[in-house]
């Protein structure tokens, strides 16, 4: 069934998009993104797959606010006072557990989006242009402070950065990033970039 040109999000209470969101996310940890589908997440909902298709419109668009729905609340209104401080704070909203199954499924979900254009914007739309922006306050606050000089290259790279820490651990060094490999990446890497 091809997309729809604009969604309809109405008639869905925000406890059943939860639990929707949740077996979309579960079925794509299971089976990846290109074997996911809407008729496989229709039957694992009991829900039409008329209804996901109404409210969503695809397959992209509903995996791209799953993912969304599963990241924890938006890094703008962190503010320990110190860049370290808030970098910590991210950082500790994830227990061990979460940072592997994350980075797993977003280093499958990335892999997709290189050759699925319409989940590439998707996740653009959704996950990744608001996370820049929520960082990008953070960033703000610590040049505001003093804490990093308004021209250092490193505040556009420190996406990456992260991502890297992410991605990488597994290919590596066959282990998964922990916390604490988070910390140490913070202290020894990120905060000195942006404090060059």
């Amino acid at each position: 069934m091809p997309p729809v040109a604009t969604t309809r999000r109405s008639r869905i209470t925000p406890e059943r998009e939860a639990e929707l969101y949740g077996t979309v996310l579960r079925l794509l940890r299971e089976v990846g993104y290109e074997a996911l589908t809407m008729d496989a997440v229709a039957a694992a909902t009991h829900s039409s797959k008329a209804t996901l298709y109404r409210q969503w419109g695809s397959k992209a668009e509903l995996v791209a606010r799953a993912l969304r729905s599963a990241k924890p609340g938006g890094h703008r209104d962190v503010d320990t006072g110190t860049l370290r401080g808030d970098l910590l704070e991210i950082v500790r909203g994830f227990d061990d557990c979460r940072i592997e199954q994350d980075a797993a499924l977003m280093r499958g979900v990335g892999h997709a989006a290189h050759v699925n254009p319409d989940l590439l914007q998707a996740l653009r739309q959704h996950l990744i242009e608001p996370g820049l922006a929520d960082l990008r306050v953070l960033l703000d606050r610590a040049v505001a402070r003093g804490e990093i000089r308004p021209d250092n290259p490193a505040l556009d790279l420190l996406p990456h950065m992260m991502l890297g820490a992410l991605a990488t651990g597994d290919l590596l060094e066959d282990r998964p990033v922990t916390q604490a490999f988070l910390v140490t990446y913070l202290d020894a890497v990120m905060l000195p970039a942006l404090r060059a």
